[in-house]
């Protein structure tokens, strides 16, 4: 059943950042976000066993390899770093701003014309993001406000990635773009992992974490949204941003006893809204034609 599959998926990618938080401060961001993408791209090198898929990843090296960069070996580390600062919950509702950046970079960029809507979508949405800012919650008071831009620039990324896609990847297989992301981004990041490895033995809730994170959110949550795509189509599996933030925060407060405050809450509600301005997901109302 589609919504069922679609509320597993935001249960999954909510608990990313649950992940992220237990396993970046034993493992370092750059270790832990190598193997992250690592171990994705094993996941889904069976993808590659088909002839056509091959070649269309042989022809689109280069975008490819962009994409990685900016949709996954970028805000991966971006979101890594934040979470040293920042709890899984805010992570989670600051994720939610993809959209507006997505909107803002075709503005800038491509030169897309911005709607009403859109633009009034992207004012609420920094609105809610200064709201959860100021009303930061017990456990994150001594974040440096600073640290809030860390998972707005991972957002940002995603905003240039999928711009990139849409023009330099149209027509590719999503699976081959997935892959290729999730190839590039280790390609970039291992290098790294040498100079960045903990040197202290993680334990193994950190290595469970780790391996969650690439594989159950990562690789097998890709492979999940496909399906909803071919099932449910764009629309319906676009919808699962908004339901990330409701489990990023249920399992913040389960597991580490993360507070969910009533800013956080408002802010939350302020951000989806932006965001649903600026994707289209909610229509800015009509004036009424004058009555003659």
């Amino acid at each position: 059943m589609p919504l069922l599959e679609l509320l597993f998926l935001a249960s999954i990618w909510g608990a990313s950042f649950l992940f992220l938080k237990v396993g970046a401060s034993a493992f370092g961001p750059i270790a832990l976000i190598c193997l992250r993408v690592g171990v994705a791209a094993a996941l889904l090198l069976p993808v590659m066993a088909r002839p056509a898929l091959r070649q269309q990843f042989i022809r689109h090296l280069g975008p490819l390899a962009l994409v990685g960069l900016t949709n996954s070996a970028l805000p991966f580390l971006l979101f890594a770093y934040g979470a040293l600062q920042l709890g899984a919950g805010t992570e989670s509702i600051l994720n939610a701003t993809t959209p507006m950046f997505t909107a803002l970079v075709a503005w800038l960029w491509l030169k897309a014309p911005v709607t009403r809507a859109q633009g009034a979508g992207m004012a609420i949405g920094l609105v809610g993001v200064a709201a959860l800012v100021a009303g930061r919650p017990e456990g994150q008071a001594a974040a440096s406000p600073w640290a809030y831009l860390l998972p707005l620039g991972a957002t940002l990324c995603y905003g240039v990635a999928a711009n990139v896609a849409a023009r330099r990847l149209r027509g590719v297989d999503a699976k081959v773009v997935t892959f290729g992301c999730m190839f590039f981004a280790t390609v970039m990041l291992l290098p790294l992992l040498p100079f960045a490895w903990p040197a202290a033995t993680p334990s193994l809730p950190a290595w469970g974490a780790a391996l969650l994170l690439g594989a159950l959110c990562t690789g097998f949550g890709y492979i999940l949204y496909f399906r909803l795509l071919a099932q449910a189509g764009a629309p319906f599996a676009a919808s699962v941003t908004f339901v990330v933030p409701i489990f990023g925060m249920i399992w913040g407060r389960l597991f580490l006893d993360e507070p969910i405050t009533v800013a956080m809450l408002a802010a939350c509600a302020v951000i989806l809204l932006g965001t649903a301005l600026t994707s289209g997901r909610l229509r800015w109302p009509r004036r009424a034609p004058p009555v003659a």
